[in-house]
């Protein structure tokens, strides 16, 4: 256990910030000649350009509600909430713009974003069903004990996923479906399901008179 927060001590002093991250997808589609790519290379390129549309809607929409307002601005200790992601995957342009935005509800909240293929050896302690999926919100006290973490994608489109999986539709095809999904919830989702991991594993954390 001591080695594990060791290592999660020695990564978070390279870890991004939120801005930083926008910052360096930004660049990753903007000093980028298509022309120049291979096959593969280009579609991540189209996967960045096309994230990068999603997370400025998801900005500009998600409002968080008066819920989530209440419940993380009564955390009372130091938390690191640690990002494990990537800019060309989906599932976080339409959920990391939400965390950020909980994550900024309140200043014991510091928000880390390590990318996920050049960080390994933390991913690896963060498998699902032993693949690497991501995005990955892994909340941390200010000691590095581990309070809970949540991803790689909401129950409800995990759901959606599996059962477009299962009837055989084309990849192409699920990503539209799950896309559309994601749209229409709006982030609400992602929200409830980590406010909820909030309320069941921070309660001592709270302060009951800022409630009352």
């Amino acid at each position: 256990m001591i080695e594990k927060k060791e290592l999660i001590k020695e990564k978070l002093k390279s870890a991004l910030t939120y801005s930083q991250f926008k910052e360096l997808s930004e660049k990753n589609v903007r000093d980028v000649d298509p022309a120049l790519l291979n096959e593969m290379e280009l579609a991540y390129y189209e996967y960045r350009k096309l994230n990068l549309a999603r997370v400025s809607r998801l900005e500009k929409l998600y409002k968080p509600t008066n819920e989530a307002l209440s419940l993380i601005s009564r955390i009372q200790n130091n938390l690191i909430w640690l990002v494990i992601t990537e800019d060309w995957c989906g599932d976080s342009a339409q959920t990391l713009p939400v965390i950020s935005v909980l994550a900024n509800l309140n200043k014991n909240i510091d928000l880390k974003i390590l990318l996920r293929d050049s960080n390994l050896e933390i991913m690896e302690m963060y498998l699902t069903h032993g693949k690497r999926s991501i995005p990955k919100l892994v909340v941390f006290d200010e000691e590095l004990n581990e309070i809970f973490h949540w991803g790689p994608r909401p129950a409800e489109a995990k759901a959606l996923a599996e059962d477009l999986h299962k009837k055989s539709l084309e990849k192409h095809e699920i990503i539209k479906q799950l896309h559309l999904w994601y749209a229409k919830d709006g982030g609400y989702s992602t929200e409830k399901e980590i406010i909820g991991l909030l309320s069941s594993k921070l309660k001592p954390d709270f302060s009951h008179n800022a409630a009352s």
